[in-house]
């Protein structure tokens, strides 16, 4: 099992950055996948960037503004998020896959004012 913490959310300007941070409550230097996704309202929750065995995904829509990023010494995953537009509004979530079982962070708001 696994906690996260998601942090680092709030309200921006289009084109501001924010990053985002999980703190996970074990060691994640052996967790893969890991990732971020984010949920709207009135909208499915969708994949924005996932690190699966060193291999980065990103979503079309935050290519070239978004880095996800881990820390394993720090047990911490991280969202840069740059350029940020009105579309980018959501909770963001961290999500981890260990073995079979899925875990996801409480979620964070963000907010992009035009």
């Amino acid at each position: 099992q696994v906690q996260l913490v998601e942090s680092g959310g709030g309200l921006v300007q289009a084109g501001g950055s924010l990053r985002l941070s999980c703190a996970a409550s074990r060691s994640i230097s052996t967790i893969r996948p890991m990732g971020w996704y984010r949920q709207a309202p009135g909208k499915q929750r969708e994949l924005v960037a996932q690190i699966i065995s060193g291999i980065i995904n990103y979503a079309d829509s935050v290519k070239g503004r978004f880095t996800i990023s881990r820390d394993n010494a720090k047990n911490t995953v991280y969202l840069q998020m740059n350029s940020l537009k009105p579309e980018d509004t959501a909770v963001y979530y961290c999500n981890v896959v260990i073995r079979a079982d899925t875990y996801w962070g409480q979620g964070t708001q963000v907010t992009v004012s035009s």
